[in-house]
Parts: structure tokens; sequence; C-alpha cells
């Protein structure tokens, strides 16, 4: 089994490249359902943000998959056009690259809040499709353990941390002011509601776009006014501040409805990939129109870099963890039928004794006895496991395999040799 990922990042991919391999859910799950069919393919998950489109998969050790092909024939675009934008690691880089992703080292605003959460819903929503496997269940769910650790242990930014919070500060530098201000925030999902929240605290007077469509309860940030989508360009003159942050596969504003809609200077920002502003609105007389890789993170400072390489520390440790599990994970098996070999053999060896205690006691205390002798067997069961863990991190791979595979044959010839009505595990010790 080995581990591969392709995708498409900030780091070589323009915004509009970018765009171009963004995936929608109902897209996702398209494509992974014919993926799951390629035969050696064992499992898969995307990853789809704003800075990064990842396909993970895991396959047989004899098949090597084109990823990035795949994602191309999804998209209905020539991969010779766009390779020259793409990342590809496979084996230990991929597992280091995602336990980076994870924590944050790896986005654009380092450590941002968001992308734990955007790592754990990849894998969640794979699994819903029936796309993951065991190694990607694994990987994964360590890569986000990972990630909390690092959260919880280094500082690697402020508090508040994420493209909308940057995107203000940036404001700020170049003189913007929002005391009072009226801002309009299209799309209410977690980066709208985020937006609208982040510049009502900064004192702006704050609508929020909701599609006439939903129905039921919609969660409007505290202190924010609502209107329907279908009413954001009666509002537009009014506006100081336009935000768009939407899963649209289309543009909330195009050149033609805002230029008829304009009635004074305006600050445009769209948070969205792909775009939600159509890009020509920044020719437009009185509109200053910033994109979300405007607000890229500047100088990395001493202290900044310190805290880099302890989270790297951190995420190191883990992926070794992961390691010990990936490269053992054909023995897990063999160590559980081992382990139960030798709980039973606890077992046997302590029955008789348990019944002679249990002709002292009263019939009503029994049940205490065989909830006694069911505990004792439970913490062997762990000691047992722990010390067979632990040789597996101490010693080489070879011998571990051999000491298994020696307690696994002593099991089998004492089952074997036993003469009839002998109890198991009944050589000396």
């Amino acid at each position: 089994m080995s581990i591969y990922m392709a995708g498409i990042d900030h780091t070589k991919a323009p915004l509009d490249v970018r765009s171009v391999f963004s995936f929608t859910k109902k897209n996702m799950a398209g494509a992974m359902e014919r993926w799951k069919n390629i035969p050696g393919l064992q499992g898969c998950v995307m990853i789809v943000t704003c800075n990064r489109m990842e396909l993970w998969a895991s396959v047989q050790d004899d098949v090597k998959p084109d990823l990035f092909e795949l994602l191309c024939q999804e998209k209905g675009v020539d991969a010779r056009q766009y390779r020259q934008y793409a990342v590809f690691r496979e084996g230990r880089e991929a597992v280091s690259h995602l336990f980076e992703v994870s924590c944050g080292l790896q986005s654009r605003i380092l450590g941002e809040d968001q992308i734990i959460t955007q790592v754990k819903d990849a894998l969640a929503f794979a699994r819903e499709q029936y796309a993951t496997d065991n190694v990607l269940e694994v990987l994964f769910r360590m890569a986000v353990t990972a990630g909390k650790k690092v959260k919880t242990e280094v500082l690697l930014s402020k508090k508040d941390s994420s493209v909308i919070h940057r995107a203000v500060e940036v404001l700020k530098e170049e003189g913007y002011t929002f005391e009072g201000k009226k801002c309009m925030v299209i799309g209410n999902g977690e980066m709208g509601r985020l937006s609208a929240n982040v510049f009502r605290s900064e004192g702006a007077d704050v609508t929020v776009t909701v599609r006439s469509y939903r129905s039921g309860v919609v969660d409007i940030p505290r202190g924010c006014r609502r209107i329907n989508y279908a009413e954001r360009m009666t509002l537009f003159p009014q506006c100081d501040y336009v935000i768009s942050a939407t899963a649209s596969p289309n543009y909330t504003l195009r050149r033609e409805e805002v230029e008829a809609a304009l009635d004074g200077p305006v600050v445009m920002v769209d948070l969205a990939v792909p775009r939600d502003i159509e890009p020509s609105i920044g020719s437009l007389a009185g509109v200053t129109l910033y994109d979300i890789d405007y607000f890229d993170a500047g100088h990395i400072s001493a202290q900044t870099q310190a805290d880099i390489a302890r989270a790297k520390e951190i995420l190191q440790a883990q992926i070794a963890e992961f390691f010990d599990w990936y490269e053992g994970r054909d023995v897990i098996e063999k160590i559980q039928d081992v382990r139960e070999a030798l709980v039973e053999d606890f077992h046997l060896r302590t029955q008789k004794k348990t019944r002679e205690l249990g002709t002292h006691l009263e019939p009503e205390s029994s049940g205490m006895l065989q909830d006694y002798q069911e505990y004792i067997e439970t913490a062997a069961a762990k000691t047992i496991g722990k010390m067979m863990f632990g040789l597996r991190r101490k010693v080489s791979d070879r011998t571990f395999r051999e000491c298994m595979e020696a307690l696994e044959d002593l099991y089998e010839k004492d089952n074997h040799n036993r003469q009839p009505g002998e109890q198991a595990g009944s050589y000396p010790v």
C-alpha cells in the first residue's frame, strides 16, 4: 500500500488557476464515485479550500496512478496546460505535508484557525461517499490530532487568524476605517458569517444576504441585518464595503449590474475561489477591488520562526507514531491473535484458584468474584498489549516479527500437543 497526493495550491498556482480546479460537494461526490472503481485505488479523500485543492489516495504497491490526470479529466481540461502548477507528493513526504497542512504551517496565513476543521470535514465527506479506506482514515485522523496538539502548545498566530482578519488588518494599514460604515456581506456560509462578525466588531453597519429559497432558521450573526440575495443590488449604492464569500460557481456581482448601481466610492473584497466578483469591476471608477491573494502574509519574525521549529518537532513525533502503525499494520491482526491467546492462557491459569475462592464465599458474593475475574483479565489484556506494542517500537521490524511468530508457534504447538481433557496453556512456567 502506498500514499499519494496531487493538487493545486497557492504556492505555485495563481487564483485563476486555482479557480479552474475548484470542486463543489456535488462534483466531489460524483468524482469519488468514479474513482472508487479504479483498479488498485483503495481509497481517496479531497481537501478543497480557497487556497488549495488536493486529491489524496491510498493505492496498491504495484499501482502508480496519475492523480492530476484524474483531476483534469473531471474538470474537462488538458493536464499538459496546468501540470506546471501542480504539486505531487508520495510516501513520507506526502504524510509530512498533510500534518503540516493540518496545523496551518502550509497555509497562506500561518496557523490559520479554519484548516483543522477543513481537513476533518474532508475525511468525513469521503467517508460519507464510502470512498476512504483504513489507511486514509488513520492518516487524516492522526493529522487532525497533531494539528490540535500544535495549536494547544505553540502560538503560531494571533488568537483570531483567518483571511478576513488578515484582510481587515491590511485595509487598516492602507488607511481604511470601519466605524459607522455600511457593509454588505454576500454569503451566509462559514466565511460569510465570520466576515460579518469581524466587520461588525470593527463598528460597521453590516447586512448579510440570504438566499430566498432557503427554508427554516437562518443563522445571522448577532447585530447584523439581513436581506434576500435577490435584493443585493438595491442595497449596493449605499455600501462603503462589499464582501463576497460564497461557494457559487457563478459571479455574485457582474460588471453591468455594478456599473448601473454605483453611487460613490466602494471597497469590494472577493474572498471566494472561484471568484465571486467579476474581475473587470475593479477597473470601474470609484471601485477598489481586492481578491483573496492580495492579503498575503508578510515578514516572519525570529520568534515566529522559533515557533515553527517547535511545531515541526511536535509533528515529527506524531508522524513517527503514524508510521509505527502504518508499517506494522499487516501484523496488527497477528498481535491481536497472540494477545488473545496470552489472555486465554492467563484465564485458564487463574480459573482454578478463582473457583476455590468461590467455595469460601457466600452465594450472594459470587457475582463480585466474577466481576473481579473479568477485571483482572481486562487488566492483563491491556498490560500485554502495552508490552507488545512497546516491544514493536523498541526492536527492529524483523526482530519483532520473529517474536510474534515464536509466540504464535508456541501456542499453536501447545494446542496441538494437548491431550484429551487437558487445559490449554498447561505447559510449565
